[in-house]
């Protein structure tokens, strides 16, 4: 997951940045002016590249075990070979055609418009929003260690959003705090 202190993404960041800060000077506090954006995925690239690794060295040590004859014709030992190889090869293919998870949205806390937007990026990598929600709206918020889970005015569960930090916990609960009413 990652925080940024204003809206990563370029078009939003760029056409609406002067206003964030301007407000953010003549206002006060500038932590709490600049919008909050938390992303649904775990930023590590290298991950995955790993484990795509790691799934064609299965693979291959799986076609590896029948190249080197064996001195002994033992039919137990050539039945664990074949279940070993089965094993490697399945658990190769599933680590090499994993999903790429960069395209997951985001939410984008809004302390200036005082809304809770999520942003999702489409083929061409421009971010459209998938729901907009103004604080009024947002029936509570429920801010766990790790998550904040929002919910509607009938009780139930509108959006939960991993939170990496306790920074960004802390964060979120200033800008929620009088516009949301925040549950234990």
């Amino acid at each position: 997951m990652t925080i940024s202190s204003e809206a990563a993404l370029p078009p939003y960041g760029q056409q609406h940045r002067s206003r964030f800060v301007g407000e953010a000077l003549t206002g006060g506090n500038l932590s709490t002016a600049m919008p909050l954006v938390l992303s649904f995925e775990a930023n590590w690239r290298l991950r995955t590249v790993l484990l795509r690794g790691l799934g064609l060295a299965m693979m291959v040590s799986a076609s590896g075990l029948w190249l080197f004859p064996s001195s002994v014709a033992d039919p137990e030992l050539n039945l664990m070979k074949v279940g070993v190889s089965v094993l490697f090869f399945v658990l190769g293919l599933v680590l090499m055609t994993l999903r790429d998870l960069r395209n997951q949205p985001e939410a984008c806390f809004d302390p200036v418009r005082r809304e809770l937007r999520v942003l999702r990026r489409d083929a061409h990598g421009q971010p459209k929003t998938v729901l907009r929600r103004s604080y009024d709206t947002i029936g509570g918020a429920r801010l766990k260690d790790g998550a904040v889970q929002l919910f509607e005015n009938d009780g139930s569960l509108l959006i939960e959003v991993p939170l990496g930090s306790s920074a960004a916990r802390s964060q979120l609960r200033d800008q929620l705090s009088g516009a949301v009413q925040l549950f234990s």
